[in-house]
C-alpha cells in the first residue's frame, strides 16, 4: 500500500510563489509517475503537471511557464515550484502515485489547500 503525504500549501497573494511538496512511501521502487492534479470549488479535477522516470515533464497549458514539476533523486519525492500565482490557481492540490507504466491503479494523496488572494 502507498501512502502519500503533501505538504506546502497556503495564502499567497497574486505574483507570488509556493513550493508543493509530495512523499510517497510503501513501495520498494522509485515510483514511474508522480504528479499533481488539482479541483476547485465547483470544478473537476484537473491535471497541473506529471513527471515519470523515462519522459519529459508534462503540463497543463494554463500553467506553462509558471510551474515546475521535479522529482528527488531517490525518486520518492516530488515538488510543484509555483511562481507567478494567480486567483485561478486557487484549489486543493493533490499528489498522484503511479507505481509501473502499466499499472491500473493510481495512488491519490488527500490534498493540500492553495489560496490566491490578495
Amino acid at each position: 500500500q502507498v501512502q502519500i503525504v503533501e505538504s506546502g500549501g497556503g495564502l499567497v497573494q497574486p505574483g507570488g510563489s509556493l513550493k508543493l511538496s509530495c512523499a510517497a512511501s510503501g513501495s520498494t521502487f522509485s515510483p514511474y509517475r508522480m504528479g499533481w492534479f488539482r479541483q476547485a470549488p465547483g470544478n473537476q479535477r484537473e491535471l497541473v503537471a506529471t513527471a515519470t522516470t523515462t519522459d519529459p515533464a508534462d503540463y497543463a497549458d494554463s500553467v506553462k511557464d509558471r510551474f515546475t514539476i521535479s522529482r528527488d533523486i531517490a525518486g520518492k519525492m516530488v515538488y510543484l515550484q509555483m511562481n507567478n500565482l494567480k486567483p485561478e490557481d486557487t484549489a486543493v492540490y493533490i499528489c498522484t502515485v503511479q507505481l509501473t507504466a502499466y499499472s491500473l491503479q493510481n495512488y491519490w494523496g488527500q490534498g493540500t489547500q492553495v489560496t490566491v488572494s490578495s
